[in-house]
């Protein structure tokens, strides 16, 4: 089907999969001779993109002009009975919400409206803007008082996800009325399959139309690590945002019958009232049904013999939703970011092993999985398993990380926040497992993924904007990531491209040069933007895009001497003085130099420039990353600039 927003955007539905003989992709085709006519910026299939799934404490100071300040949510819906979503002390909590599904197809468990069945649109608007709410827990675990980041702002919902994904039509009619609605901050969980070209992706077109509209978009950036190059949020006018641990976490112990105690990790709110007997998946496989222990370790489907498990709890190797033919109770090594509808703790092979071992030493091996309880880990925080990490496969001078902001962390993505075993309001009628059958309804739920770290930033980004209405997207982005705190190099092993990066402003004609820079021909640069551009016009004086990192991508072996530019803009003190920091580790030879090294500001948003210049050669590929970084310091705030070659 065809859809026209606002005249700007055309987009053509259908089964994007380019075969030269399929008669709908050759009107596809067809349709690009649009292009050209008044009001059509571009013609592309709309593609699915996909949600990223698997306490938030922002002590600020309160103001009544949060009040004013509008987040628009992109997702699944919202459920606005709940209890974070309030009207009491506003006139409107919810101020508006829509739905969008362009072809008119639905599944049966969809709602056709924009209320929730799904859950994850709930957790994340309560997440970023949600009201404070006494007692919160998740079956008794975490208890507390939850609240969103900035609990007086408003929230509009745009519902674009469904049960088949997000389709880039709904993205970009929901990017139209966001804009048209005049919200500060778009919020989205959604984002491609695979690392797409800017002009490939609508969520990377819309979010660019808002940028021209002074709003922010921030982003996850999706749920496909621990592999570098992995994230798909990578439009430098974007914010994107990984999933991080927290403090306090959970654990889950399991005591055996030896009375040794095994630290694991899960949402486990169940309580036993015994040791029962422990079992290997790997020694109680179905036999009958042709199983052996070389599959039955795994829990697959119908694969351990009933008999022998039931009432028992389980060892097993990896992950599972709970079927029943696994018996009552499990513990099992895997990972840890699922809910489950009976006992379960999650560890590593280490601590697993010593299960495993135990059970290996006695005829009668018992255990018992405790309840989970609210612990300290000195070694949060660190980036989770599941977070899509960089480099920028597709822009690879945007130093697409990961660093804090007080709880918070950013290269792209941009920055790290808390994303592991989040609690946030839920619909009672969506199952908190993956397991068939789960009937149990709660108000609040506790899940992990990028969707759950990225509306943190939203909230705060929303913060920021109420106290500087005037400050464009890049300054809101700037001031986040210059300001996070770093993590620890030790524990993030991946460093900069795990984990963010005065402000840094940049507009649209920066952007418009950068993409000239990245030599993106005249014609895609208008699929981007909409706007015809010469870009020999605009690369006529030698400009780095005002991002607030440097990034060198290198060959082995390959001496590198870069040189950057980037111009600060005083937000603090009228009258201030900062000095360069420098962190130049002698690995790879890294040299930085700056200058001026001393910046001196007279005003209130006065403009200075300075320049980088950095040496280095990377030899080892097994450490393919050397970072370094400068720190400018006037006795009272710090802000932090990553300098990475890879």
């Amino acid at each position: 089907m065809l859809s026209v927003h606002n005249s700007q955007l055309l987009i053509f539905n259908y089964d994007h999969k380019q075969d030269d003989m399929n008669p709908i992709y050759i009107k596809a085709l067809k349709l690009i001779s649009y292009v050209g006519m008044d009001g059509v910026v571009s013609v592309f299939p709309s593609r699915k993109n996909k949600v990223a799934t698997t306490r938030f404490p922002l002590k600020v100071n309160r103001s009544t002009t949060e009040s004013d300040i509008i987040i628009g949510v992109f997702d699944t819906g919202i459920r606005p009975e709940l209890a974070s979503f309030s009207d009491i002390g506003y006139a409107i909590k919810i101020i508006g919400a829509q739905y969008f599904k362009a072809n008119g197809t639905h599944d049966p468990e969809d709602i056709q409206s924009p209320r929730d069945s799904d859950g994850h649109g709930t957790h994340i608007a309560s997440t970023a803007a949600g009201n404070t709410v006494r007692n919160a827990n998740l079956l008794g675990l975490h208890s507390g008082t939850a609240r969103g980041g900035v609990p007086r702002a408003r929230i509009a919902l745009y519902k674009v996800c469904w049960t088949n994904g997000c389709s880039d039509v709904d993205v970009l009619s929901a990017f139209d009325a966001a804009i048209a609605d005049g919200v500060d901050i778009i919020s989205a969980s959604i984002g491609p399959e695979s690392v797409m070209a800017p002009f490939l992706d609508g969520f990377s077109i819309g979010s660019f139309h808002a940028m021209m509209k002074g709003i922010l978009t921030v982003q996850s950036a999706g749920n496909d690590g621990p592999s570098p190059q992995t994230t798909t949020s990578i439009a430098p006018w974007v914010l994107s945002v990984v999933a991080g641990t927290k403090n306090p976490d959970l654990i889950t112990p399991v005591r055996l019958g030896n009375n040794m105690v095994v630290d694991g990790v899960s949402v486990n709110p169940f309580t036993l009232d015994r040791l029962y007997p422990l079992v290997y998946a790997g020694d109680v496989p179905n036999n009958v049904a042709g199983f052996n222990g070389s599959t039955s370790r795994n829990c697959g489907n119908n694969s351990l013999d009933k008999n022998l498990v039931q009432g028992k709890i389980i060892l097993r190797d990896c992950l599972s939703t709970g079927e029943a033919e696994m018996g009552r109770f499990m513990a099992f090594s895997g990972p840890d970011f699922e809910s489950y509808h009976l006992p379960v703790s999650v560890m590593n092979f280490d601590k697993a092993n010593n299960i495993f071992q135990y059970i290996r030493s006695t005829r009668n091996a018992t255990s018992v999985i405790m309840k989970s309880e609210d612990v300290t880990n000195a070694s949060s925080p660190y980036v989770a398993s599941f977070s899509s990490r960089g480099p920028n496969r597709k822009i690879t001078n945007i130093l697409k990380k990961a660093t804090p902001v007080t709880n918070f962390h950013s290269i792209q993505p941009d920055l790290t926040a808390p994303g592991v075993r989040i609690l946030a309001a839920w619909p009672p009628v969506a199952p908190i497992s993956l397991a068939e059958g789960d009937h149990i309804e709660v108000p609040f739920n506790m899940i992990s993924g990028t969707s759950m770290a990225f509306p943190h930033v939203s909230g705060i980004a929303a913060y920021i904007k109420s106290f500087n209405p005037t400050w464009s997207p890049s300054a809101i982005k700037s001031a986040l990531m210059t300001t996070a705190s770093l993590m620890s190099a030790q524990i993030n092993t991946d460093a900069e491209f795990a984990y963010g990066a005065e402000v840094y402003d940049a507009d649209e004609v920066d952007y418009l040069t950068f993409l000239c820079q990245q030599n993106y021909s005249t014609h895609y640069i208008r699929i981007i933007t909409g706007v015809d551009v010469s870009c020999s016009e605009l690369m006529k004086q030698t400009k780095d895009l005002n991002y607030p990192t440097f990034v060198i991508p290198t060959m082995s072996n390959v001496a590198i001497d870069s040189n950057f530019s980037r111009t600060v803009t005083n937000v603090g003190s009228a009258t201030s003085t900062y000095r360069a920091l420098l962190t130049q580790p002698r690995v790879g030879g890294l040299r930085i130099q700056v200058e001026p090294n001393i910046q001196h500001f007279e005003e209130y948003g006065q403009k200075l420039s300075f320049k980088v210049s950095v040496q280095a050669t990377i030899q080892n590929l097994d450490n393919p990353i050397v970072s370094g970084g400068l720190t400018w310091d006037d006795g009272v705030h710090q802000v932090h600039i990553p300098i990475v070659v890879h």
